[in-house]
């Protein structure tokens, strides 16, 4: 990898980090989509795992106080048995047509994320089971898809949570997932000591990121965080479709 492309992969990891301590989401679906321009999806899968789990756990440590334990244990109850799921799954696909299936992914997320939950109204599911099926769900696309942020966004909606304990509590469960992604690839043979250099870079800059984002947090209030919070996947739809033509 060379000078200019690491450049981009920096800048890349700081802004994401800062985008996603702001909003919430989108910054993970981002940086993935910029890493896969560079390597393979199952280089960068776990790469992308290593480098979220950084500026996720920074961002569960820096909003702990605001984190919803109940909400967090519900989810991780199903990770492992369907990660394995997923990452057979992964194994199985081509190299391009994974980033095929990332590519559709990351546009059904953005402009009809309703399909991929098969019509489901999320945030009109009890609370107390709807993430025992939102962990089984990102369980496998964890692994297979690499960001799961924009599908599981709506799962946090309609529970009266403020945006610090939406942002915390999010932010948890998506810490516990690339934990969970990072020991799968790691038990498969994964070798994440090769690329060192790459995440001793890019490590950093997302807490760095995730820092400065939080504290952009404290100045936005509720009606722009929804709109943030909503609207940046818009935004993100946009660059794919500007690219794509």
């Amino acid at each position: 990898m060379d000078e200019t492309q690491l450049a981009i992969l920096g800048v890349t990891a700081f802004v994401t980090a800062m985008l996603s301590a702001v909003v919430g989401m989108a910054g993970g679906i981002t940086l993935l989509g910029v890493m896969l321009l560079f390597m393979d999806p199952l280089e960068a899968i776990p790469l992308h795992g290593a480098i979220q789990l950084a500026s996720n756990g920074s961002r569960t440590w820096i909003q702990r106080e605001h984190v919803r334990w109940d909400i967090l244990v519900r989810y991780a109850a199903p990770l492992i048995p369907m990660g394995l799921i997923g990452l057979a799954i992964a194994q199985r696909l081509e190299p391009q047509g994974l980033k095929a299936v990332i590519g559709v992914f990351v546009l059904l997320a953005t402009w009809s994320p309703r399909l991929l939950l098969l019509g489901q109204h999320p945030d009109r599911l009890d609370p107390q089971r709807r993430f025992l099926a939102l962990g089984a769900l990102a369980g496998v696309l964890n692994v297979t898809i690499g960001a799961t942020g924009p599908l599981i966004a709506p799962f946090f909606l309609g529970l009266g949570l403020s945006r610090f304990a939406l942002v915390g509590t999010k932010a948890a469960c998506q810490t516990l997932g690339h934990l969970v992604k990072i020991a799968l690839f790691g038990a498969v043979g994964f070798a994440f000591a090769a690329f060192v250099p790459l995440l001793a870079l890019l490590i950093p800059l997302v807490v760095v990121g995730t820092w400065v984002g939080s504290r952009l947090l404290r100045g936005v209030d509720e009606r722009t965080f929804v709109w943030l919070y909503r609207g940046v996947l818009t935004l993100i739809a946009l660059r794919l479709v500007v690219s794509a033509l």
